[in-house]
Parts: C-alpha cells; structure tokens; sequence
C-alpha cells in the first residue's frame, strides 16, 4: 500500500452513516465504502436503504442497513447496539439527517420551528451523545456532522433551517473542545448548493440565478465531490490533528462578496 493510499484508507474501520440513504450522504457512504470502511447505511426506508447498499456492493464495498429513528434517543441506542453486535466498535458516525422548508419568515408556526430543530439539531445531539460515549469508551473516532452554507451566514426563504444549521456549528466546535484529548475528533462538513431532496422546493429559476451570480465556480455541486473532504475528516491518519473545523465544500460560494 502506497503512502497516499495508505494516508486515506479505512480498512478495517466501521462507519455509520445516518441518512445514508439520502443524496448526499448517499454518496459519502459509497466513497467511504471504496475506501475500505465497513459501512452501516442509517434511515427509515427500508427500500431506500436496500437500494444504497446494493450500490455500494456493486463498487465492490461492503454495506449494510439499519433503520432508526433518529428522533428517538430509544432508537438511537438500539442502533448503537445493533453496530457494535454485528461489527464491536464504531469508529466512523456521520450525522446527516436533515428537514428543510421554505415558509415565509412571519408564517412559520411553533410546531415546525421544533420540529425543524428536534431533527436538524436535536438528532445531532442525540446522535453524538449515544455514539460519543462508546468513541470514549474506545478511546476515539471520528464523528462528521453536516452543516451548511447557511448555517455560516444567513440565506433567504429557510430561516429556521438556517438557524438549526448554525446550531450544529456551534455544537460541533463545543464537542470538539471536549473531548479533543480523549481522541473523539468531530467537525463539521459544509456544503455549498448540491441539488437533493431536501432544497427542490426553493430552488427556483430565480433562486438558482442568484447562486450562480454568488458561485465563482458556476455551477452547483456534484454529490460525489463532498467525498475528498469525507475522507479527510474521517481517517485516523490523515485527519488525526483536524478536529473542530467547518470544512467548506461549496465551490466559492462563502468566499465571494460583490
């Protein structure tokens, strides 16, 4: 094995993916598959998640899927149990569940200003406390939550998104500064726009002009081109002093002013 190879590789590592059978977390569980990491798909669909570990089978990875509901702190550590029964450790946990909605600033209603946050935020937190504890009783691992463009500055039509997004960033560097020295690295992944289920419903003509206008790079991003950056943050090797960090993948877009 080469030394970049070697830098990069998850052999014999176990990663969880929750909301792997979502676009983008769909393909960072096919990337850290190739890699050689043991990867347990996490989402409610049954179908859904027979469909992605088929896919990552077919690139010569090894997959499998669990449903969990990750608004359930009981589900959550069914899960954990179910990972470690099947593989005894847990060395990998990308966060990834996420709800998005478009209602206008003074129309959001209570009941889905929590809802939005108990998933986008609250699952997080469970998440990180159910498998952070066992990375500690391990003495490590890598846990990767998902944020977002809006969760650095605010961006129009998703307030309460936006204001779930920033929590998790927040969350993040506070996990980090915690247990750092027990050898639990967590970050945050940052996409910019990448087409999926959860922003359709605003990305309009107009919508997609004013990104384009804001994106050196022109155009949106590409699910697979998140898988570098996953890689990186999740390898013992090649991340091993990395933790606490937002890692932009957004082709320009946070860079860019006027």
């Amino acid at each position: 094995m080469s030394y970049v190879e070697d830098l990069f590789s998850l052999g014999g590592q176990t990663a969880v993916v929750v909301g792997g059978t979502g676009v983008l977390c769909g393909e960072m569980a096919k990337g850290l598959a190739q890699a050689g990491a043991d990867v347990v798909v996490v989402g409610r669909s049954e179908e859904k998640g027979a469909e992605r570990v088929s896919e990552i089978g077919a690139l010569g990875g090894n997959a499998s899927f669990i449903a969990a509901d990750v608004a359930s702190r009981e589900s959550l550590g069914s899960l954990l149990a179910e990972v470690l029964e099947a593989h005894g450790k847990v060395d990998i946990l990308v966060n990834g569940a996420g709800v998005n909605s478009p209602t206008p600033l003074l129309e959001i209603e209570d009941e889905e200003f929590a809802r939005i946050l108990d998933i986008n935020l609250g699952a997080i937190l469970r998440s990180c406390q159910v498998f952070g504890r066992q990375m500690l009783e391990q003495g490590g691992g890598s846990i990767i939550n998902i944020g977002s463009i809006s969760g650095l500055g605010p961006l129009s039509k998703v307030f309460t998104y936006s204001a779930s997004k920033a929590a998790v960033h927040n969350l993040s560097k506070n996990l980090a500064r915690e247990w750092a020295e027990q050898g639990v690295r967590v970050n945050t992944l940052v996409p910019g726009f990448f087409p999926a289920e959860q922003n359709r419903k605003v990305l309009t003509e107009d919508r997609v002009a004013a990104i384009m206008g804001h994106t050196p790079a022109n155009r949106f991003g590409d699910a697979h081109e998140l898988n570098g950056a996953t890689l990186l943050l999740a390898s013992a090797n090649a991340g091993s002093f990395v933790t606490g960090i937002e890692l932009i993948v957004d082709g320009g877009f946070a860079s860019m002013s006027i």
